[in-house]
């Protein structure tokens, strides 16, 4: 069957169609390392910037910025049509913050997800010179056909469907040229004006943007590596092959470089499509109730999830759920996942102490300075917020936001992987709600927990926690032991020293010292009083105009000395 384009008419793989360059032609492809001042040059990770080039790049960035008057504000859509033309940096930093809801308003958020449509694909002659340039052999004994018009166009790459020589329908994700060395360009000026406003900034938003940058470079450098993807193409095959309903395409390996991707050409049914999929006799129900527990499969069970489970990456194939695009892919550890069953099921029971704990163990932070009194207090808050409702009524998003504002708020700084998977939750939750309308997709990962966890396995853990409590109780009373000897110790020899620390007070010693002060001159003040009655009342000379001096000096100073006492007090209360 022969591969048509959009105007039905077969695409030939020729030389004379193609147009194909020499084969000395590759070198133009290559980075450039010319610089300023005899070619000097700043590396970025292994690629090299120009400063000439980094010079000329943030120049046009200040004529992007500048035209759209970035200094008096933005609206949410003016903000992507931003990022949108500076660039693949900068929508790449827009698909990051759009998962970042703890960084910008949701109304920005929302907007940003926009940032995944199309947008303007690399004409032919671009995509098969990329192409060329990433094989050592000739394009026709590789391939037999290529669509003109893409599948598909993003800021990274574009899929062409098209067909191998060996009669396989394959699809072809191609990196546009020269990426890499853009972004690295656009990072090393960020990371340059980062340098330059930390020394007038300080706070935790500003320390926290330049995480996103850091952020978003690494997420770059995994998604331009192609050969990742190729990897996460197979691990995910690997950790759902006992799944019957989950697929994702299959890659070709020997065709895959860290610039193209070649896998399985999947035509299928875009979950989105309901109208379809009940045509063609699915049961919503099933398919959403199965997404969400295989989800959860890939947070909880394997640690390995899609980062972006958006409509456009999830189609139905021969029963199958099939996702799509797997540039963009999650992590968490051992202990991550279990930190994550405990909120589920903390979330689940209303609990707050519980939910502490396992916000406590994805901190990024030093969390011995938590209050951990006034994190309780407001994880008590936003279960009474949020808790109270049924689970099928469960806003995510606001949940999550809420979550997250708390948790910074208190000293807790979670991970962007955290950020991400809340992100990636509430856009799963967005796919499911029209096959589940009345279920929330917190009670089927609450369900997967409770049926992957059996009973045995349970007793297993419980053994293992109370044994390690138990060594760490001994090691305790052992150490309280050694301790309290060197403490008698240094006692004897007059050598011991206490620090008090008092709930509530920075400094105790200091406010200690004032109260002491401020009940000192209390007495003084009364004393003075008390001791010019009984001066007055003896009538001690001289007197004028029939009251003693003295008594009189000593009311006029308790008078001052008390009013100079109660204005210390309620300045002190205002102050406070």
């Amino acid at each position: 069957m022969p591969l048509d384009d959009a105007d039905g008419r077969e695409s030939p793989l020729t030389e004379d169609y193609l147009g194909w360059l020499e084969m000395e032609d590759k070198a133009a492809h290559a980075p450039q390392t010319i610089g300023l001042l005899g070619g000097r040059y700043v590396p970025i990770d292994g690629v090299s910037v120009t400063r000439s080039a980094k010079m000329a790049r943030l120049r046009e960035i200040v004529a992007i910025a500048s035209h759209y008057d970035v200094l008096h504000g933005l609206t949410p859509t003016s903000f992507r049509r931003l990022l949108e033309e500076l660039g693949p940096t900068f929508v790449k930093a827009g698909q990051i913050l759009s998962m970042r809801s703890e960084i910008l308003p949701e109304s920005f958020c929302q907007e940003l997800t926009k940032l995944r449509t199309d947008v303007e694909p690399m004409d032919r002659t671009t995509m098969l010179d990329t192409l060329r340039a990433e094989y050592d052999q000739p394009l026709e004994e590789i391939f037999d056909a290529i669509d003109d018009v893409p599948l598909g166009s993003a800021s990274v790459a574009q899929v062409h469907k098209a067909r191998l020589v060996t009669g396989e329908l394959v699809a072809v994700k191609v990196q546009r040229p020269q990426v890499r060395e853009i972004m690295a360009q656009d990072i090393s000026i960020m990371r340059s004006l980062a340098r330059q406003a930390s020394r007038l900034m300080t706070g935790e938003q500003f320390l926290d943007i330049q995480s996103v940058v850091n952020e978003i470079w690494q997420s770059f450098l995994e998604e331009t590596d192609f050969l990742v993807e190729a990897r996460s193409l197979e691990e995910f095959r690997r950790n759902n092959a006992d799944v019957r309903y989950v697929d994702c395409p299959r890659p070709y390996p020997k065709l895959c470089t860290s610039h193209v991707v070649v896998m399985d050409y999947v035509d299928g049914i875009p979950i989105g499509d309901v109208d379809e999929l009940e045509r063609q006799g699915y049961d919503l129900s099933e398919i959403g109730t199965k997404l969400v527990d295989n989800y959860a499969q890939q947070m909880l069970d394997d640690g390995f999830f899609h980062a972006d489970p958006h409509p456009g990456n999830l189609v139905v194939r021969d029963g199958k759920i099939v996702y799509l695009d797997l540039g963009i892919m999650g992590r968490l550890s051992s202990r991550d996942r279990s930190a994550l069953s405990k909120m589920v099921f903390a979330v689940g029971r209303h609990d707050a102490a519980g939910l502490k704990d396992g916000l406590l163990c994805f901190s990024t932070t030093d969390v011995s300075a938590v209050d951990h009194a006034h994190l309780l207090a407001d994880l008590d808050a936003i279960i009474a917020e949020f808790g109270e409702a049924d689970l099928s009524e469960l806003d995510m998003g606001a949940f999550f936001n809420s979550l997250v504002s708390m948790a910074r708020k208190n000293g807790v700084e979670l991970p962007g992987t955290v950020t991400m998977l809340a992100r990636s939750l509430v856009t799963l939750e967005g796919v499911v709600d029209s096959f589940l309308p009345d279920v929330s997709i917190v009670q089927i990962i609450t369900d997967h927990v409770r049926n992957q966890t059996n009973l045995v396995e349970v007793g297993r853990q419980k053994t293992q926690r109370l044994g390690r409590q138990s060594v760490a109780a001994m090691e305790g009373l052992l150490g309280a032991a050694s301790q309290a000897d060197l403490a008698m110790s240094m006692l004897t020899r007059g050598q011991l020293r206490m620090n008090l620390d008092l709930a509530g007070s920075v400094n105790p010693i200091s406010d200690m010292a004032r109260a002491g002060d401020r009940l000192t001159m209390g007495i003084i003040i009364a004393g003075l009083f008390i001791g010019s009655s009984v001066v007055y009342y003896a009538g001690i000379k001289p007197v004028i105009f029939g009251i003693p001096v003295i008594g009189f000096v000593g009311y006029i100073l308790a008078l001052v000395l008390g009013l100079w006492l109660v204005r210390q007090i309620m300045r002190e209360a205002r102050r406070r």
